[in-house]
């Protein structure tokens, strides 16, 4: 349900709705509050929903700050490795300007295939969270065998193909971690702690009686846009491939690669 929100809405939708929808829970049940439970308009229990609202925002703010650094790191580390990955299939290509010209050509077209599997077939399967591996097997054994098939005669050559055959290892490491990250999210228990606790902490702003209606719910909608922008951040981050903070494909359109994107 997350992904399909990401995907189907842009950043500001779902700033509209998540916000929105938590200022306006926050100033229903704060109305109903005063309309029903005089008492506590009055402030007649202030101290101890005090205490209680202060001890629990401390605790939810602990979970919020983990949660949303965490996601921020799980981004920045996806993107870091497309780019990791996207370097190292263009050191392939430069490794094979060591060997003869129908050499390069065969290793040319195999990354060229390589390249298109991940960019078209397989970044729209991340997107939704469920990459196929299977996509991009064929090519990825073509590079080996394209490889494999070669005998370097000179040293210059046995020198650029170890070079070659290891960085190719690593562009298959770094593609087995993107299918990871791909399916990244927040376990079950955080996610119930995050949204959960964010449905328990807004009515105990209405606990907190002040006479004065506006300063009331000037102190809820406070509150309220707080967490919907903290639930925001959790949602938009959650799934580095997903919404509109996605990580982009761009790094395999980008210098020695850019010939294979006419």
């Amino acid at each position: 349900m997350d992904i399909w929100l990401l995907n189907h809405f842009s950043t500001v939708a779902l700033a509209g709705l998540l916000v929105g929808g938590a200022v306006f829970l926050g100033l229903a049940g704060c109305l109903l509050v005063r309309r029903y439970v005089p008492r506590l308009r009055d402030g007649e229990y202030n101290e101890m929903a005090g205490v209680v609202l202060g001890m629990y925002a401390a605790i939810y703010g602990i979970i919020l700050a983990f949660v949303i650094v965490a996601e921020w790191e799980g981004l920045d580390a996806a993107e870091a490795n497309v780019a990791a990955e996207a370097t190292q299939s263009a050191e392939v290509l430069r490794d094979s300007a060591a060997f003869p010209p129908a050499q390069q050509q065969r290793i040319s077209a195999a990354m060229g295939a390589y390249v298109h599997a991940v960019v078209d077939e397989q970044w729209p399967q991340m997107r939704k969270g469920t990459p196929d591996p299977n996509l991009t097997n064929p090519q990825t054994v073509r590079l080996y065998r394209v490889l494999q098939d070669y005998e370097p005669a000179t040293e210059a050559e046995k020198t650029y193909y170890t070079q070659a055959v290891t960085t190719l290892g690593e562009v298959a490491g770094a593609r087995r971690t993107r299918l990871e990250d791909s399916q990244q999210s927040l376990p079950i228990l955080l996610s119930v702690l995050v949204y959960g606790g964010a449905l328990v902490m807004l009515p105990l702003t209405w606990l907190y009686g002040i006479k004065s209606r506006t300063a009331q719910m000037m102190f809820v909608t406070s509150v309220a846009v707080l967490i919907g922008v903290s639930l925001l951040l959790c949602l938009t981050l959650d799934h580095p491939f997903s919404g509109s903070l996605a990580v982009s494909p761009d790094p395999f359109k980008e210098g020695v690669l850019a010939r294979y994107w006419p």
